[in-house]
């Protein structure tokens, strides 16, 4: 895996379990019935919760998650190609779409239920002649595993893209043998460095005539 691909896995995974952690918290902290004041018969009095700003928090750092995912990736079915299987592109196509979905429903969950618990939430609760309303239970608890399912999908087809494409890249330096190189030697006659002696031809028929 490639620096960039470990760099864009890392933060968006840790985007996704920031998003987990506090949509978790904001579960536990959120407002219930039996903390609802009922001062009169038409007035229900809520208690400050954090849930609000944890809500807000695990919807943000899900958004940012997403937009770093699918900017990483770009468009997917552009990304189908010769160097892209069918079965890599298919499982990164399906990963897209239900990432997509999780991500709709678990930002608008920890959105919507966030703004509510900050004065009434969609749970009636009775107290004489008068309905207070809270946050149903498990609301954001759902949107905190929707976010982790998100985010995991949208690691998996990020990777599923670009692993073909660094396999398959012409443009990749090739990996380097793990064997040695057999070094040729040209095969050319030794030359000596003595330059070559002329004889005067008076002085080679002297010879032949001796």
């Amino acid at each position: 895996m490639e620096r960039k691909s470990i760099i864009i896995c890392g933060v968006v995974g840790f985007l996704g379990l920031l998003s987990a952690v506090t949509g978790f918290a904001a579960e536990a902290t959120r407002i219930k019935g039996s903390q609802v004041q009922v001062p009169t018969p038409t007035e229900c009095v809520y208690p400050r919760s954090p849930a609000l700003g944890l809500g807000l928090t695990a919807s943000v750092a899900l958004m940012v998650a997403q937009i770093i995912i699918n900017v990483a990736s770009g468009c997917v079915c552009c990304r189908k190609g010769q160097h892209q299987s069918a079965s890599n592109w298919t499982l990164a196509l399906i990963c897209f779409v239900v990432s997509w979905f999780t991500f709709v429903i678990a930002f608008l969950l920890l959105l919507t239920g966030a703004a509510l618990n900050d004065q009434h939430g969609d749970e009636s609760v009775y107290f004489g002649n008068y309905y207070c309303y809270v946050v149903k239970p498990g609301v954001f608890a759902g949107a905190a595993i929707l976010s982790l399912a998100s985010v995991a999908l949208g690691i998996t087809y990020y990777l599923s893209l670009t692993s073909a494409k660094n396999i398959n890249d012409p443009w990749r330096p090739p990996a380097p043998s793990q064997g040695g190189i057999a070094m040729g030697h040209p095969q050319f006659p030794s030359q000596t460095s003595q330059e070559p002696v002329f004889v005067h031809e008076d002085t080679y028929m002297r010879r032949i005539s001796t």
